[in-house]
C-alpha cells in the first residue's frame, strides 16, 4: 500500500477557485470538417491561448499561491526544458518573488527566450536528467528557494486538473477525455477533474511510440523510465513520476501511442483546419484518434490542446507531407 499522498477533486475544486483570477478560462472549440472526416464529435480545450501558451501556467501559479510568505521571499526553483519553465517564471513575477530556472542548452531557443523575458534566473546546463537534478540541487542549496517540480508535485496535478474542471463543466454530457502524457501532471489531474464529475467519462492518455514510457508504466503496473525517447513532440520526453504514476493507475482507463507521422498530420489538421496554432504534444490525441478511429467514432470527445509554442522559423516536420 503507497503512503504518497495524492490529491482529490476536492483539490481540483479548490485550485480553480483559487487561480481563477490569474489564469484564462481558455475558449473549447470545435471543427465541423475534422468532425466530418472522423465521424467525431470533438471539443477542443485551446490551453494553446492560455498564458505562456500552455496549460503549465495553471500548476504553476497554483504551487506559488499556495507558499507561505516565508517561502515566498525565497524564491522558487526548477528545471524544465520549456513550457514549465515560462509558466513557472511567469507566476513567479505576478507573485513578486525570484524564479531560479535550471535549463538544458539544447532547450529551443523559443522557450529560453520567453523564460528570458519574464524575469526569471537561468542557469544552463548539460541536457541529462542527472545534470538537470544537481544544477538545481546547488541553486536550491544556495537560495533556499522552493522546488516546484514540473509534473510529480501535489500543487502542480491539483493545478493541472483545472483544465478538464473547465472543460467538462462547459459540456457536462463528454463521453471521452484525452490529453497528451509526458510526465504525467496533466493526465493525473485529468483524471482526478474528471472522474470526480463523472464517474462514467473515460480518461485516456496518448503519447508516442517513440517514448512510450508511460503505456510501458501503464500495461506493467511498474515504473519504466523513458530511455533515449526521441519524437517531435518535445514536450512528452520526461517519464512519469511516482505520484503522477499512482494517479495514472487508479485513474486512467487506457493509454493510446502514435506514430510520428501520423503526430505531424495530426498537427497539420488542426492548423489548416482549425486555423489555430498547436504545438507537437498538443497534436497526439487527435493522432491516437486518427489511429484508432473505430474507437472513438461517435463519441462526445474532450481533447486538451496542451499547448501552442512553436518555432515559427523551423518548421521542417511539414516538409515530407
Amino acid at each position: 500500500m503507497s503512503n504518497i499522498i495524492t490529491p482529490t477533486f476536492k483539490d481540483i475544486i479548490n485550485s480553480y477557485e483559487r487561480i481563477k483570477r490569474y489564469s484564462h478560462n481558455t475558449p473549447v472549440l470545435t471543427s465541423k470538417s475534422i468532425n466530418n472526416i472522423l465521424n467525431t464529435n470533438i471539443y477542443f480545450k485551446c490551453e494553446n491561448f492560455q498564458k505562456v501558451g500552455a496549460f503549465k501556467f495553471r500548476g504553476a501559479i497554483n504551487s506559488i499561491l499556495s507558499l507561505s510568505k516565508d517561502e515566498l521571499q525565497k524564491g522558487v526553483a526548477t528545471h524544465s526544458s520549456g513550457n514549465h519553465a515560462a509558466a513557472l517564471a511567469l507566476s513567479a513575477k505576478i507573485a513578486n518573488t525570484k524564479a531560479y530556472i535550471v535549463m538544458p542548452k539544447n532547450a529551443p531557443d523559443i522557450k529560453k527566450k520567453a523564460v528570458k523575458s519574464y524575469g526569471a534566473i537561468i542557469t544552463y546546463c548539460e541536457p541529462a536528467l542527472e545534470a538537470r537534478e544537481t544544477t538545481l540541487n546547488k541553486i536550491v542549496k544556495k537560495t533556499g528557494a522552493t522546488f516546484i517540480h514540473p509534473y510529480n508535485n501535489f500543487n502542480v496535478i491539483s493545478g493541472q486538473g483545472t483544465a478538464a474542471y473547465e472543460l467538462i463543466n462547459k459540456i457536462p454530457d463528454t463521453d471521452i477525455v484525452i490529453v497528451p502524457v509526458g510526465g504525467g501532471g496533466l493526465l493525473s489531474g485529468t483524471a482526478i477533474a474528471a472522474k470526480g464529475l463523472n464517474k462514467n467519462i473515460k480518461v485516456f492518455g496518448a503519447e508516442p511510440k517513440n517514448a512510450d514510457d508511460a503505456y510501458q508504466s501503464f500495461i506493467h503496473k511498474k515504473l519504466i523510465p523513458s530511455d533515449n525517447p526521441i519524437t517531435i513532440a518535445d514536450g512528452l520526453l520526461t517519464s512519469l513520476g511516482t505520484m503522477t504514476f499512482e494517479i495514472i493507475c487508479k485513474n486512467v482507463d487506457n493509454i493510446f501511442t502514435v506514430k510520428e507521422d501520423t503526430i505531424i498530420k495530426a498537427m497539420k489538421l488542426i492548423w489548416e483546419r482549425m486555423k489555430i496554432i498547436i504545438e507537437p504534444s498538443s497534436a497526439v490525441p487527435l493522432a491516437a484518434i486518427i489511429e484508432n478511429n473505430v474507437l472513438f467514432k461517435n463519441k462526445k470527445i474532450g481533447i486538451i490542446l496542451s499547448g501552442g509554442n512553436v518555432d515559427l522559423s523551423d518548421l521542417h516536420y511539414f516538409n515530407n507531407l
